[in-house]
C-alpha cells in the first residue's frame, strides 16, 4: 500500500528527516512515534502529498504520494484542524462531499454514518460554538466523506478528554479491520501501543526502531521477574506482608527459589514485567542522544 525508500527533507541546511525507509500494508495500523522535532509530521505530509520531498521515493498504491489522483483515496487529519465555525457540521461535511463529487445521498447516509459511530450530537449546531473534542470528530468525519483507502493521522487524539480519546482509538482499530489503511502518529505512547500493528521511532529525522513492539521489546528492551517471598533476602524489598526480588531470567529465579527455601520461606508468586512502548522510547531516545544524525547527514 505505502512503500517508502531513502525519504528525505531538508529545510535549507536543516534536516528535517533523514533517509527514511519503511512499508505499510492494506488493512494495516502503523505508528510513526518521536519527541517533538523528531520528524514525523514532516514525514506525514510527505505522505499526503503536502510536502515535496527533497529526495528518496514514496509511493501510495500505483501513484506518488505527490500525485493529485492518489488524494482521491486519501484522508488527511491534521494536529490542528480549523473548522469553517460558522457551517454546522451536516453543512460542513456536504461541502467537502461535494469538493470529492460524492453523490448527495451517498454522502448523507456516509456522515450521518460516521457521527453516530462517533456519537456526535448537536449536528446543526454552529461548528464555532462546539468543544474541542466535538470539533475532532467533526475533522475525523470529513477525513473519511470521500471512503478512503489511505488515513493519515496527526495526533489524531491531541487534546481531547479520556472517553473521546477512547471513541477515537476503537474507531481507527474498526477503520482498519474495514480494510483501511492507518497511519499515524501520537505522542501518548500508550495509545499506540494500544492500537498499532507495527511502529517505527523516529529520533532526530532518522528512525532508530522499528517494527512490532514484541519485536522492538526484544531487540531493545528486556524481560524481568518480580519473585515474591515470604522471607526477606539480600536483595529484595518490602511488598505488602512479602518481599519481592527483580532478576532479569529464569536461572536467577531458581536461585531465589533456593535462597528462600533454604531460609525456610516459600516464593509465593512470580510476576513477569515488560517494558511499556514509552519505557523503550526512552531507552533508545536517550541512547541516541549522545549521537546527532542529521548533524552527520549536513557534514
Amino acid at each position: 500500500m505505502i512503500r517508502v525508500s531513502g525519504l528525505r527533507k531538508t529545510y535549507g541546511d536543516f534536516p528535517a528527516v533523514v533517509g527514511s525507509d519503511f512499508a505499510v500494508e492494506r488493512g494495516e495500523i502503523f505508528g510513526i512515534v518521536g519527541p517533538n522535532g523528531a520528524g514525523k509530521t514532516t514525514t506525514l505530509k510527505m505522505l499526503a502529498g503536502l510536502v515535496e520531498p527533497s529526495g528518496g521515493t514514496a509511493s501510495v498504491g500505483d501513484h506518488d504520494a505527490g500525485d493529485a489522483e492518489m488524494r482521491r483515496s486519501l484522508g488527511f487529519l491534521p494536529e490542528e484542524s480549523p473548522l469553517y465555525e460558522d457551517m454546522t457540521p451536516r453543512s460542513y461535511l456536504r461541502f467537502f462531499a461535494d469538493l470529492y463529487d460524492v453523490p448527495r445521498e451517498v454522502a448523507r447516509d456516509r456522515t450521518e454514518e460516521t457521527l453516530d459511530r462517533l456519537e456526535l450530537e448537536h449536528r446543526e449546531r454552529r461548528l464555532g460554538d462546539m468543544s474541542k473534542g466535538m470539533k475532532r470528530k467533526v475533522a475525523i468525519a470529513r477525513s473519511l466523506v470521500n471512503d478512503p483507502d489511505l488515513l493519515i493521522y496527526d495526533e489524531p487524539a491531541s487534546g481531547l478528554d479520556p472517553l473521546t480519546t477512547n471513541y477515537v482509538l476503537e474507531f481507527t482499530r474498526e477503520l482498519a479491520d474495514r480494510g483501511k489503511t492507518v497511519v499515524f502518529s501520537a505522542h501518548n505512547l500508550y495509545h499506540v501501543e494500544s492500537v498499532c500493528d507495527r511502529v517505527v521511532i523516529m529520533n532526530r529525522g532518522q528512525i532508530v526502531a522499528r517494527g512490532t513492539v514484541a519485536d522492538i521489546r526484544a531487540e531493545h528492551g528486556s524481560t524481568t521477574y518480580h519473585v515474591f517471598t515470604t522471607l526477606p533476602l539480600p536483595e529484595s524489598d518490602p511488598a505488602g506482608d512479602d518481599h519481592v526480588t527483580v532478576v532479569e531470567d529464569m536461572t536467577a529465579v531458581d536461585s531465589v527459589r533456593e535462597a528462600v527455601a533454604r531460609a525456610g520461606g516459600s516464593v509465593v508468586d512470580i510476576r513477569t514485567e515488560e517494558p511499556s512502548l514509552e519505557a523503550l522510547f526512552l531507552d533508545i531516545a536517550g541512547r541516541e542522544l549522545a549521537s546527532d544524525p542529521r548533524a552527520e547527514a549536513t557534514r
